[in-house]
């Protein structure tokens, strides 16, 4: 067997360490390592043939969790909803009141506390609060031909979700190679960063991992893809319903 010299190989560790300090804020750099080595190969094609594949894999998916903020006029929502194309389950915080959906097939129902019904109804008067208590912690079914119904069951929608989620805006761009919970990522831009920012996995599919809203629109992050999960409609003691129409609140 051949010795190998002290002197290489103490070089070759130089350069190793040398090689793995050589990672700054917009990505990997440096060396003569491929970053795209033993990925799925996203990283190398143009930026908008990487935004086209990510959005027909989030497409094709069966399922997706989806949290963090969503800024819509002057208001903020928390999202952290499960996903899927028939129907979905999570809650929504807004103006610190949170209140839990869950939508199967057709059918959506509104959880949340009587505090909630109060401020909605906005009366305060003695019945207010008497019915308000009655809905505490009850699954409240939304009828279809109610307003509420298309303002809450876009959040439980994955096609019109994701549709409008993962575009962004202006001339897109690559960004480097980044990471996003010890997943490799690469990162596409819309107008530079003014029209949000996209990280999508470089491992497995090329699903989209964290997006950042243009115009300080909110930051998402997307996760558990392809992962299933149960949906049922709630007993009926646990549910209330008004028939075809929610109470003037």
């Amino acid at each position: 067997m051949t010795a190998i010299p002290r002197r290489r190989t103490g070089r070759a560790a130089l350069m190793g360490a040398m090689c793995a300090l050589v990672v700054t804020g917009t990505g990997l750099t440096g060396c003569s390592e491929d970053p795209d080595a033993g990925t799925n190969g996203v990283g190398k094609l143009p930026a908008a043939q990487i935004q086209s594949k990510t959005r027909a894999a989030a497409e094709a998916a069966g399922a997706v969790r989806l949290s963090g903020n969503v800024v819509v006029g002057e208001r903020t929502y928390r999202l952290d909803m499960r996903l899927k194309s028939d129907g979905a389950t999570g809650s929504v915080t807004a103006q610190d009141t949170t209140f839990q959906l869950l939508r199967v097939g057709e059918h959506l129902f509104l959880k949340a506390d009587a505090d909630f019904w109060t401020d909605a109804d906005g009366k305060g008067d003695g019945s207010d609060a008497a019915a308000a208590h009655k809905l505490d912690g009850k699954y409240v079914k939304v009828p279809q031909g109610d307003p509420s119904y298309k303002k809450f069951s876009v959040f439980t929608d994955k096609d019109v979700l994701l549709d409008g989620l993962l575009t962004l805006h202006g001339a897109v761009d690559k960004d480097g190679h980044h990471e996003q919970a010890g997943v490799r990522t690469i990162r596409i831009t819309g107008a530079d960063g003014s029209g949000g920012t996209l990280d999508i996995s470089l491992e497995g599919r090329p699903y989209p991992l964290r997006l950042v809203r243009g115009g300080g629109a909110g930051t998402l992050t997307f996760s558990a893809w392809g992962k299933d999960f149960a949906l049922k409609e709630p007993e009926k003691d646990e549910t209330v319903d008004y028939g075809k129409q929610l109470p003037s609140s």
